[in-house]
């Protein structure tokens, strides 16, 4: 057997993402404050860049702003250039970038969620009406970093103009959410929310609660009097309650409790359709200041080293302004397009909310999943029906019976929890599904549980229960 040497060439086509193109795909992800922070960052960093605010007399046109024949300006200098160079000469390393369209960003860690961020996703998918969820955004924003809701309900409801008895309705949805314990007013309220989900609020546990002081003080003998239990009844009680959390907001990311202000708005046409549009206000506008820049290099044509970084600042201030104009025609070409999907739900309301996933929209804009995954988190959008995270019109479908068009999971939780709310006689599990299923929904009776169970809805025992008054 002969042995022989070859000579094989192959191609190979490889993608080498750069520090730039990672931070162009995370600007894609990040919510307009955070946006803004990097922004302000950058800003520090680079003498050429200047952040205008929106009384500047720069001109406000997106195009402009973001990138697009940037104005020039003049920049106030106290020190002479190669001083102040030096002073502000950054390490910072940035080779040239690339395009991050068709990048699949899910190998990058996202940012630990914070307790706001947290509640607003959880009140994007609850079944609040309009009132209802602005009144929800209201108590979100007053909520601390423990978990706690220090604020008064009528003096709220009187800055709303909303009934009181409004207000507390909602507040009691809120402290049916994640984790346990969120939106207690006081540690025993806080306490008090954990014990019910748990089914533990019996009078004996109530009396302990509202004794906590008692509980610190290990004044056990009078609290087995006050709770009417013997010494081991009240040591299983003491033990169930130094399981609870009391301070259940501490497991989130540390983050201020910000309003939600909406990155893009939709209202009608005139012509029958929809205007979708950017906020200007969530936009950070960055200039260049070309005349610095030329001013400065006559100043440093000598000199190699402040030249190569005038250069430098110059190649990030041009990446900046690229990415920032990128990033705000991909959401607003984003947004359009689950608009358009979403038609239905904009004219009629959540019972007309369609089955939607990431991969049609990118393939309805010839654009990556995965940015499509990007774009939509952590935004909002105002639109008539309220203000929604873009993550909030993706829902699963759910069959029909007749093979006619599916259901969106989100318009089916609507339906059980609209039957519920008009239930004369308690409805079982299996009773709903016969009815969704004379609607052409094809929902089987343990997901009509699971939904159910997600929307923090008592079983039919537990409701027929409270109806007839028992505990």
């Amino acid at each position: 057997m002969k042995s022989s040497a070859s000579l094989l060439l192959s191609q190979k086509q490889s993608l080498v993402l750069t520090p730039q193109l990672i931070e162009s795909i995370r600007l894609l992800q990040l919510a307009h404050t955070e946006l803004r922070q990097f922004v302000e960052q950058e800003v520090e960093k680079n003498p050429l860049l200047e952040l205008t605010t929106n009384d500047s007399e720069a001109d406000d046109d997106f195009s402009s702003v973001l990138g697009e024949d940037p104005p020039r300006g003049e920049r106030e200098n106290g020190a002479e250039p190669s001083e102040r160079l030096r002073e502000e000469k950054s390490t910072r390393d940035t080779p040239a970038s690339g395009s991050g369209e068709d990048v699949n960003p899910e190998a990058f860690v996202a940012n630990p969620e914070t307790l706001h961020e947290h509640v607003a996703r959880q009140i994007a998918l609850t079944a609040f009406n309009s009132q209802e969820r602005m009144i929800a955004g209201a108590l979100a924003n007053h909520l601390v970093d423990t978990g706690y809701l220090p604020v008064d309900l009528l003096e709220l409801a009187g800055i709303l103009n909303v009934p009181l008895s409004v207000v507390e309705r909602v507040l009691a949805a809120l402290q049916l959410f994640d984790p346990p314990g969120l939106f207690g007013r006081t540690v025993r309220e806080c306490l008090e929310i954990q014990l019910r989900q748990q089914d533990r609020f019996d009078p004996a546990m109530a009396t302990l609660v509202a004794n906590l002081q008692m509980v610190a003080d290990r004044d056990f003998k009078a609290l087995q009097q006050l709770c009417g239990v013997d010494e081991e009844d009240l040591l299983d009680m003491l033990h169930e309650l130094r399981a609870l959390d009391p301070k259940p907001g501490h497991r989130f990311q540390s983050g201020g409790p910000e309003s939600i202000q909406p990155e893009v708005w939709v209202q009608p046409s005139r012509e029958g359709g929809w205007n979708v549009e950017l906020d200007p206000n969530t936009l950070p506008k960055v200039l260049i200041n070309e005349s610095y820049f030329v001013e400065v290099s006559r100043l440093t044509a000598q000199n190699p080293k402040d030249q190569a970084f005038l250069n430098e600042c110059m190649e990030n201030a041009n990446w900046l302004v690229r990415s920032l104009d990128q990033r705000a025609k991909t959401i607003i070409k984003v947004a359009a397009e689950i608009v358009h999907q979403q038609d239905a739900f904009l004219r009629h309301g959540v019972t007309h909310l369609r089955p939607l996933n990431l991969r049609t929209v990118a393939d309805a804009i010839n654009m990556h999943e995965s940015t499509v995954s990007r774009v939509t988190s952590n935004k909002y959008i105002s639109t008539p029906r309220g203000v929604f995270e873009l993550k909030y019109f993706f829902t699963v479908a759910i069959g029909s019976c007749e093979g006619g068009d599916a259901h969106s999971a989100e318009a089916v939780r609507h339906q059980i929890k609209a039957m519920i709310a008009a239930e004369d006689a308690v409805l079982s599990d299996e009773e709903i599904a016969v009815r969704l299923r004379e609607n052409g929904i094809d929902l089987a009776r343990r997901t009509v549980m699971k939904y159910r169970e997600a929307m923090n809805i008592p079983s039919s025992v537990q409701r027929r229960r409270e109806k007839r008054g028992w505990p």
